[in-house]
């Protein structure tokens, strides 16, 4: 057989989604995929419910329905003050996931450089690769995930073109400081950069911490390119909708790659999420309660147990230290624990660029009672390690 593509031999398949397949194979409680084990809003399921009969049935416009975007821009305007052109600075994108590649197809040529923060959700460092580029990666540092603006500067020196800035970030739940983000954007004005944001856990923020949008800090609003999803605002993770918000040069780029990876998104589902977009601030406001209790609930029983854990700001992912298990594979570890205590995670390593072994990331997107029985499950980690001479 001919060779293959390099550039897909270079990284593995995901390994969230691959635990979650492991999760299955042994019955363990999910915490790995980030994702609601409780219903959307009924408003929204109940639109859908109605479009089901009336439509749209058939293909939208490509780059997204003019009602949805309408939408998207009154919703943006509203929390981050910046206006954007529904028709020549929205795409509408089968989810951020697509919403990213896309962008990185329409701004990255092959050889160029992308900074990235460490850790990062890992479709970040295939998307560079499946761009031909070559990865910049600066450590965040636990357990405040704090960054050296010398090591980032030193990525744009070394001729980053863009950085992508997850915010608030998976795994770690860090949420950046407007002082932190104001450093980011100097350099990227210094050094002609852009900012591509994933900003998809942008209402999931945990007290005193708030969310501040990178294009709205001085002289970012078109050099940031926003992608974002309704995924988790709303609990429809399985309805594939993101969107990229950047200026009218970039957007026609994207545009142009959008049409040729997946043409469009889905008609019904956008017309029944208008409904959602639509939501006044008392959705948000709950949403944030809703997720508080959840972190409280988890974060707190872990705590309660022992275990050593990076207090997250923002997302619904919490950072659990597992040196205390002599744990150098987390891999075999997080595969041991799903089959023989019951609940699944993922290992840490798949989100570090760096040599690091001692952490494993649940999420919290949970029923009270799911909650509850992995906490309960989790009891006999110990107990059950104590047979394992290492991992």
């Amino acid at each position: 057989m001919t060779q293959l593509s390099n550039r897909s031999a270079h990284f593995s398949d995901s390994v969230i989604r691959r635990m979650t397949r492991v999760a299955s194979q042994y019955g363990a409680v999910n915490l790995s995929q980030g994702f609601p084990d409780f219903a959307p809003p009924l408003e929204i399921t109940n639109r859908l419910a109605e479009v089901a009969h009336t439509g749209p049935h058939q293909y939208a416009i490509t780059w997204g329905a003019q009602n949805f975007r309408e939408a998207l821009a009154r919703k943006q305007k509203h929390f981050s003050g910046i206006s954007y052109d529904p028709n020549s600075e929205i795409t509408v994108t089968c989810g951020s996931t697509e919403a990213m590649m896309a962008v990185m197809m329409a701004i990255i040529n092959p050889g160029d450089k992308v900074a990235i923060f460490s850790p990062f959700y890992e479709n970040y460092g295939a998307d560079t690769i499946l761009t031909g580029a070559q990865p910049v990666y600066i450590p965040l540092v636990p357990p405040d995930f704090h960054f050296d603006a010398n090591q980032l500067e030193d990525a744009f020196r070394q001729g980053a073109k863009a950085l992508i800035l997850c915010n608030p970030s998976n795994p770690c739940g860090k949420v950046f400081t407007r002082e932190e983000l104001l450093v980011i954007a100097d350099l990227a004005k210094k050094y002609d950069a852009y900012v591509v944001t994933d900003e998809v856990y942008e209402h999931i923020l945990y007290a005193p911490h708030k969310h501040v949008y990178m294009a709205s800090l001085p002289g970012m609003r078109d050099r940031t390119i926003v992608c974002n999803s309704l995924s988790k605002t709303y609990s429809i993770t399985g309805w594939r909708l993101g969107y990229v918000l950047a200026n009218p040069e970039v957007t026609d780029r994207v545009k142009k790659v959008h049409d040729f990876l997946t043409v469009g998104a889905a008609a019904p589902l956008m017309e029944a999420a208008v409904t959602g977009l639509n939501f006044g601030d008392d959705y948000y406001r709950d949403l944030q309660a809703h997720y508080t209790h959840m972190k409280n609930l988890f974060v707190g029983g872990l705590k309660n147990l022992g275990f050593t854990v990076t207090e997250p700001q923002g997302a619904y992912y919490v950072l659990m230290d597992v040196s205390e298990f002599n744990v150098h594979d987390d891999y075999k570890f997080a595969e041991w624990m799903t089959r023989e205590v019951g609940v699944a995670t993922v290992p840490g390593s798949s989100f570090f660029k760096e040599d690091v072994h001692n952490f494993v990331r649940f999420h919290f997107a949970k029923q009270d009672a799911t909650l509850n029985e992995a906490l309960s499950r989790l009891e006999s980690l110990r107990e059950k390690a104590k047979g394992v001479h290492s991992f």
